[in-house]
């Protein structure tokens, strides 16, 4: 391990690092990357939630067994450990937006919000009060110094890159993270940690959605709104009734599976929820082509830039090409299962240009070729 590789001037037994620790493997060995430079290294864990039967489980994060996995390694590595209770704000800022933004129909991002909130956000206070020079975290993107300062770019392993997640993230955050591992394929990680010696080498990877027991997001969300278990009507585009739903938690637009409609001659997916009426739309694959979605708190990265860009609108999805005009991503050929709520990332190649988040879509068919 090298100066280079936590991109700090000067010799590094000067410098302070603080890593924000999961307890999970690629944050345990950021730490270990980073006690071996010589740095003082300090683990920093937040306490974002204690939901019960989540904690304990395993691939969940910031909960209860995973907190004491950071602590083992600070440990067995001897550097300092700190744990700071932040559940009220991760609550407020995570939990509760997810909850109603599924009450009003949108599709929500939880892991954008915790990286702008409780993670990043409130991890920098921390960071920077603790005298470091600078954040490093487990996830799998670059940070490369360009012509116009730090970029954040794509992780080298594309299977692992989690740069959607990240297109939040400012340009003074950016100045002060230090991502590690971004150009590691996972498995060399995990030999890595190994080689450490870290209890952790063989953890599972966390879920996506690390705060909801089972995936079952419906009944979180039921348990915290329970209004929104409200039946309704599924109609299609004219408006006529074809079925009943037990609520619009169960539904995101582009899904096909759970609808129970029958004797059509093709296939019905929910092109919009609407709060209001409770209803939900369907139609055929067809009228979920979009042409353009207007995006709003545009997050920008891209100083400097100027030329062609794709976006992508979900985090497995392809980049394709698109523009940005007046607040909108506006899409060279159609793209589906776009919604409400989700954010568009904005690439040039593998740099991250930021993006927004999705407040409506235009359909495809609505506008001019």
């Amino acid at each position: 391990m090298t100066a280079g590789d936590f991109q700090l001037e000067g010799p590094m037994k000067a410098r302070r690092i603080v890593v924000a620790m999961s307890g999970g493997v690629d944050s345990s060995v950021v730490a270990g990357l980073a006690a071996a430079t010589g740095a003082e290294t300090i683990g920093v864990t937040l306490q974002l939630y204690d939901h019960g039967e989540a904690v304990g489980r395993a691939g969940s994060c910031c909960a209860g067994r995973d907190i004491r996995d950071a602590r083992a390694v600070c440990d067995m590595l001897g550097i300092a450990h700190y744990v700071f209770d932040h559940a009220s704000s991760f609550k407020s800022e995570v939990i509760d937006d997810f909850a109603d933004e599924y009450l009003a129909g949108r599709t929500p991002i939880p892991c954008v919000k915790c990286n702008m909130g409780p993670k990043f956000t409130d991890l920098f206070a921390l960071a920077r009060d603790l005298g470091a020079d600078c954040l490093a975290t487990g996830h799998y993107v670059r940070r490369v110094v360009g012509a116009h300062g730090p970029e954040l770019h794509r992780a080298q392993d594309p299977a692992r890159d989690q740069s959607y997640f990240l297109f939040a993230t400012t340009a003074a955050q950016l100045d002060f993270l230090r991502f590690p591992l971004g150009g590691m394929p996972k498995p060399q990680v995990r030999e890595l940690a190994a080689q450490l010696g870290l209890g952790v080498a063989g953890k599972p990877d966390s879920q996506d959605i690390c705060f909801v027991p089972d995936g079952d997001y419906a009944s979180l969300v039921k348990k915290l709104r329970p209004e929104a278990e409200t039946s309704g009507d599924i109609v299609d585009e004219a408006g006529k009734v074809l079925g009943q739903h037990r609520g619009l938690i169960h539904f995101t637009v582009g899904q096909r599976r759970g609808l129970e409609i029958g004797g059509a001659a093709e296939p019905y997916y929910v092109l919009r929820l609407d709060p209001v009426t409770k209803q939900v739309i369907v139609g055929p694959k067809r009228a979920l082509a979009v042409r353009a979605a207007r995006i709003e708190g545009i997050n920008w990265l891209g100083d400097g830039f100027t030329g062609p860009m794709t976006a992508k609108v979900r985090s497995l999805a392809k980049p394709v090409p698109a523009r940005l005009e007046d607040g909108r991503v506006i899409f060279e050929t159609p793209e589906y299962g776009v919604a409400p709520g989700q954010a568009a990332a904005l690439y040039a190649g593998d740099r991250v240009l930021g993006g927004g988040w999705i407040a409506e879509t235009e359909r495809a068919e609505l506008l001019p070729a």
